[in-house]
This record gives structure tokens, C-alpha cells and sequence, in this order.
């Protein structure tokens, strides 16, 4: 019976090779198969045309050689899934030892960061937060803050106006301030009002390190009765302090706005010279160039005319507004020299303001 020990070393040797399922299974149907594995071959070839006295013998030879394949073959499926099962295990397993994967966060463009802060200072003395469209009409843009059709700054040499199709019913522009919603608001809300508007604006101005055609303001209106300029000059130095820090001093020197009366331009003492006008080297400072202090933004009291736009009585209510230009108090406050890079997404520049 050398035949079936040739077969069974064969099959021996096929079956120690490395296998994985699918090819576990070809070697199955290769030797157990029923219509064509080799047991079956050797039944059709071996032991049907085998003479009386030597089927038994051949008979038996073959059972021992079935009972060897089947055997072998379980084994080697349960080995073959015992390294299935240990693969997923460790590609599953959670190593509690392992450093954890850093991820990178952002964080608010410093823009942003200048907004919240602002708009926390004002939170804290009652004021409320609203905002409005960037896209307006001259109107509330123009005519209703008390600045005439033939006002110079309505040229569109200062405004974005749109290109709208014939017949449209009235022009449309791009806000070059925030003041727009002083008036919405108060068409909608009867004093007392406390309002600051952040958002974007537009202007026609060339870029370079202190110009951009948009950048970012916040609007200021607070409109009441008996309100007086002690209130507002009051509200402002509070703001200006919380801001910068209580060692910086303020001043306002006299100004023109339309829509106020009297109007005031709001300086602070500046922080980088200490208010000195001189730099730690003993030369002029090169932010305030000497003058030891820095023009903030434009303020003053409402005018009575803008009053007669919103159906308010100017005898009987007062109030203030301010404009602050977000980008240059961000500027001042951090030592930035170019406006630019607040709209050039520079990563390097980002991440120093975490």
C-alpha cells in the first residue's frame, strides 16, 4: 500500500504550507471535494476495479486516508481562524500606555477675538448686541443720518454703489459704516436704547499698511432721556480703560459728523510710549510719532435732525454714538503694523494670537 502513503505525504505536505481561508478551502475541495476531490478519484480508479480479495484491504486503506484528510483539515481551519480572531484582537486592542494623538485646534481670528472683547465691555454696562445687513440702501446709509444727496462723501469715488438691472426701484450700495442700524433700530424700538452694531464695511480706499476697502467696525448708540455729554465722555474713557488698561489716559478734541452735534474725535494716550511721545531707546516713539497720543475713532451726541427720521421727539430724548474701527484698535493694542495681514490668512501670523 505504498500508493496511499505517497498520497497522504502529498496531501501532507500541501496542507502545512501556509494557508488562509479561501485557499484552505481550494485544498478541501482538492481532496475531499465530491465530484472531484481525490478521495473520490481513488474510489472511481483504486477500489471499484480492485479485484475480490484485495478491496478489503484497499477498503480499509482509504477509510484511514478519508479519516486522515478530514482530521488534518479541521485542524488547520481552527488554526487558520485562531489567527484571524488574534489580528483583530490587536488591530482592536486600545494600548492604554500610548501617548495620545495631538490634535491641532483653531481658534477666533484675532478680529474676532477683538469683537468679543469689545462686546463684553459693553455687555457689562447694558448695552445689547444687534446687527444688519452689509448691503443697504442710500437712504439709511445716507439720508436718513442726515447727510444730503449732494454730500461729498455719497460720490461714488468713496461708495461701492451696485450695478442693478433698469427699472430697479432704488439704488443699492455697499455700507460704508455701520450706522444704518442706528436708525433701523430705533424705527423698531422706542427708547430707551442701547445698542453697539459690529459687523463689515466698505469703502473706496486703496490698500496699503493702514487702508483696506473692507474692515471692520462697531457701531455705539445709546438713546434715552436726560442722557448728557458727562454720560457719554463717561461710557467712552470706561470703554477706552477696560480696553487698554486703566493707565492709559483719554482726551477729545472737537469735530464734524453729520449725524452728530457736537462731535468729538476720542484720543488715547499712548500705550506704547507710555504717553511720553519718547521710545525705551530714547528716541520718538514710532507709533505716535512723538506726539505722545493716538487718534481712536469719531464720536459725539445724536443729532436732533437724525431724530426726525425715526418719529423720535428731540425735545424730550437725547442720546450719543460712536464708531470704533475694529482693525485699528486691534493694530494698537498688539503693535501690528499693516492691516493687510488681517485678511491674508497667514498661519504664522494666526497662530500667535491662540
Amino acid at each position: 500500500m505504498s500508493l496511499f502513503a505517497e498520497v497522504r505525504a502529498r496531501f501532507d505536505s500541501q496542507a502545512s504550507r501556509p494557508l488562509d481561508l479561501p485557499n484552505w478551502e481550494i485544498l478541501r475541495q482538492s481532496w475531499i471535494g465530491r465530484k472531484s476531490g481525490a478521495l473520490t478519484l481513488i474510489t472511481e480508479n483504486w477500489l471499484n476495479p480492485a479485484s475480490p480479495d484485495l478491496k478489503r484491504s484497499v477498503g480499509q486503506e482509504l477509510n484511514k486516508l478519508k479519516a486522515h484528510l478530514e482530521a488534518t483539515l479541521e485542524e488547520r481551519k481552527l488554526d487558520i481562524e485562531s489567527l484571524v480572531d488574534q489580528g483583530a484582537s490587536i488591530r482592536e486592542r486600545v494600548d492604554l500606555s500610548l501617548p495620545g494623538v495631538i490634535r491641532p485646534i483653531g481658534s477666533h481670528h484675532l478680529i474676532r477675538q477683538v469683537f468679543q472683547e469689545i462686546e463684553d465691555i459693553f455687555f457689562s454696562i447694558g448695552f445689547s448686541v444687534v446687527e444688519g445687513p452689509e448691503i443697504e440702501t442710500p437712504y439709511y446709509n445716507f439720508e436718513a443720518l442726515n447727510i444730503p444727496e449732494f454730500h461729498p462723501v455719497r460720490d461714488d469715488m468713496d461708495t461701492f454703489y451696485l450695478e442693478l438691472p433698469k427699472g430697479a426701484p432704488t439704488p443699492l450700495l455697499l455700507r460704508t459704516h455701520t450706522s444704518p442700524m442706528q436708525i433701523r433700530t430705533m424705527e423698531k424700538q422706542k427708547p430707551p436704547v442701547r445698542v453697539i452694531v459690529p459687523g463689515k464695511v466698505y469703502r473706496r480706499d486703496n490698500p496699503d499698511a493702514t487702508h483696506s476697502f473692507a474692515f471692520h467696525q462697531i457701531e455705539g448708540l445709546a438713546v434715552d432721556t436726560d442722557i448728557t455729554f458727562c454720560d457719554f465722555t463717561g461710557t467712552i474713557e470706561y470703554f477706552v480703560k477696560q480696553f487698554f488698561g486703566p493707565s492709559v489716559k483719554t482726551r477729545f478734541r472737537p469735530s464734524y459728523f453729520p449725524f452728530t452735534e457736537p462731535s468729538v474725535e476720542f484720543d488715547v494716550s499712548c500705550p506704547f510710549c507710555g504717553g511720553t511721545g519718547t521710545s525705551a531707546g530714547g528716541g520718538t516713539c514710532s507709533k505716535c510719532k512723538g506726539a505722545a497720543w493716538i487718534e481712536l475713532f469719531g464720536a459725539g451726541m445724536v443729532d436732533p435732525a437724525v431724530y426726525g427720521f425715526v418719529n423720535y421727539d428731540a425735545k424730550k430724548v437725547s442720546g450719543f454714538a460712536f464708531g470704533i474701527g475694529i482693525d485699528r484698535l486691534a493694530m494698537l493694542k498688539y503693535g501690528i503694523d499693516d492691516i493687510q495681514v488681517f485678511f491674508q490668512n497667514d498661519v504664522r501670523f494666526l497662530r500667535q494670537f491662540p
